[in-house]
């Protein structure tokens, strides 16, 4: 059954695949990446003190989450040059829609991460003198880290699927 197939087509085609797939890999790292340090300060905004803070990254969050990842594309890609007057190109609309987009799912996932740290060792930190940015970067996120490893993981494949 597989005699009568001419796979001479997909060979032509390999260099295409190629592009396709460094592409695809560079968009996915990138959007990664960004997102997760968006994400970061988006987590840490939602759990702000402030409300103006807490609840405009609440927003966004759930904007973002709420849209299908191809209206947003389309939207950057189509709406952001009738408003600056210039184009900004499909790669670059790509790399910044998928960063912004995913910026909201990691925030989510690492707000959720911070709140996963017993409350115990946030006491313990500030116990011991050190400040909220010291208690966070110290004994916070390495913890929180640990247990969002899992879901960073899925949501990265998740992306890598998107693209």
């Amino acid at each position: 059954m597989l005699d009568n197939l001419d796979f001479e087509v997909v060979r032509a085609s390999l260099p295409f695949l190629w592009t396709g797939l460094l592409f695809s890999l560079k968009l996915t790292l990138v959007a990664m990446t960004g997102g997760i340090v968006f994400g970061t300060l988006l987590a840490l905004a939602r759990l702000s003190p402030f409300a103006v803070l807490r609840n405009s990254a609440a927003a966004y969050v759930n904007i973002l989450r709420s849209i299908p990842l191809l209206m947003v594309i389309l939207w950057f890609f189509l709406v952001i040059p009738l408003i600056s007057g210039k184009p900004v190109g499909a790669e670059n609309s790509a790399l910044i829609t998928f960063t912004l987009f995913e910026a909201a799912f990691y925030g989510e996932i690492m707000r959720a991460g911070i709140q996963s740290v017993p409350r115990g060792q946030v006491d313990a930190a500030r116990a011991l003198g050190l400040g909220y940015a010291q208690s966070m970067r110290d004994v916070v996120l390495p913890q929180a880290f640990r247990n969002m490893l899992p879901v960073l993981l899925t949501q990265t494949i998740i992306l890598f699927q998107d693209t």
